[in-house]
């Protein structure tokens, strides 16, 4: 193998590598941004989902409420930034699991049956960040560095 192979065989896989660092942190903010949605209109809307909450039957409804926002905001912010990025989405994957089988069980209705198997899938892709980490680009590689 000359020096010339050598070098473009490097460089194609620090490309790769590259390639896969910008799809872990992409897709860290992509699934980040679910919960940042849901958790801000929670805020908007507090009596309102409140109420829902105790609808489903939970017990301390407002706790409950507390307890979504700290995920849907505090938890989803770190998973964006890659802190504790393990430990966080597989918080997150359990919450989206929770919810999936509290409030959207009624697989006889076709929105709630998305919703589930949204639910599901979401805490699937968790569950890989779960299993891989955060990647170079998230606060956890620089705190290891």
């Amino acid at each position: 193998m000359n020096t010339l192979t050598i070098h473009a065989s490097h460089l194609a896989h620090t490309r790769t590598a590259d390639a896969r660092q910008i799809a872990a942190a992409a897709g860290r903010v992509l699934l980040a941004a679910l919960f940042l949605l849901a958790g801000f209109s929670k805020l908007t809307q507090a009596e309102g989902t409140i109420g829902y909450i105790a609808s489903v039957g939970l017990p301390f409804p407002e706790l409950a409420y507390a307890g979504a926002l700290f995920v849907e905001i505090g938890l989803a912010a770190a998973l964006v930034v890659g802190y504790r990025t393990r430990w966080v989405a597989a918080a997150i994957a359990a919450f989206s699991l929770v919810t999936a089988f509290g409030f959207h069980f009624n697989l006889a209705d076709q929105n709630q049956f998305i919703h589930f198997f949204k639910n599901v899938a979401i805490a699937g892709g968790l569950l890989q960040i779960v299993a891989f980490g955060g990647g170079a680009l998230s606060l956890d590689a620089r705190r290891t560095a």
